[in-house]
């Protein structure tokens, strides 16, 4: 299968927002000579607050027409709301190899000393089954606090555009998960969305220094070259990054992406 892959093909990132750029990074360096396109959906955004339905259908719609047009050797599904709903979903209506991003509960059951784990995700996350066959499969002799902090996601969108960060406004998204009974045990988060990452070190200073924090970035990543492993990529790579919603809301962040070493911004 690997030599019958176009070498120009290249892997394509989706996420509601910005929040998938912390797994771009990742697969940007265990595949430095893949070509990415990096989808950001802000049409859609927010997926968090959306039905199951809802997502599910958007995600596999925009999925079929972007693999239409680009012709992908992959897809990361680079959110968490859209992989535990509509994963094996778009895994059954598409031909191409699919990787989702999942709460992280497996390694964070593995690292903790305490056994309490604490969950940050949206609300559309938390509430899946596919959190509870996770918790079930890897935790289920741990403790799993679950709790719904969306405006992450803003304030994750906001910092990367450059805006200061309220302190004050990342406790106030947290403090359910920091007032919940047996919060004081928490030892391990799992930061549960795509765009949390981005905001680790302000949560950092929220939960203390006896806190760790888990993602699944650099899994996914892994993943990732497992599944494009023996095919040619031709050089050299070439990024580019699309959105659903106003691309002028991405030329902004037009020095953020070249950091990244895309090229252009377009309309999807």
């Amino acid at each position: 299968m690997a030599q019958s892959v176009d070498p120009t093909a290249p892997i394509l990132i989706l996420d509601s927002g910005l929040g998938g750029l912390t797994v771009l990074g990742e697969i940007r360096q265990i595949l430095p000579t893949a070509s990415l396109i990096y989808a950001a959906d802000y049409a859609g955004l927010p997926y968090g607050t959306k039905s199951e339905a809802e997502v599910a259908a958007r995600v596999c719609g925009l999925l079929g027409r972007m693999s239409e047009r680009y012709k992908p050797r992959a897809i990361c599904i680079a959110c968490n709301t859209a992989s535990t709903i509509a994963l094996e979903m778009v895994r059954d209506v598409l031909e191409v190899p699919i990787v989702g991003t999942v709460p992280a509960i497996k390694p964070a059951a593995a690292i903790t000393r305490t056994g309490t784990i604490g969950l940050l995700g949206t609300a559309a996350t938390i509430r899946q089954p596919y959190v509870d066959r996770l918790e079930a499969d890897f935790a289920a002799d741990k403790r799993l606090v679950r709790h719904a902090a969306p405006g992450l996601v803003d304030l994750a969108e906001a910092k990367l555009r450059g805006d200061a960060v309220d302190p004050m406004a990342i406790r106030s998204e947290v403090s359910g998960l920091l007032e919940a009974d047996g919060a004081s045990d928490i030892d391990t988060v799992v930061l549960a969305c795509t765009h949390f990452p981005l905001l680790e070190a302000e949560l950092a200073e929220v939960f203390g220094p006896e806190v760790q924090f888990v993602h699944g970035a650099a899994g996914i990543a892994r993943r990732m070259a497992t599944v494009v492993h023996g095919q040619q990529f031709a050089p050299p790579p070439h990024h580019r990054a699309v959105t659903t919603g106003e691309v002028a809301r991405l030329h902004g962040l037009a020095p953020l992406f070249a950091r990244f070493g895309f090229e252009t911004i377009e309309q999807f």
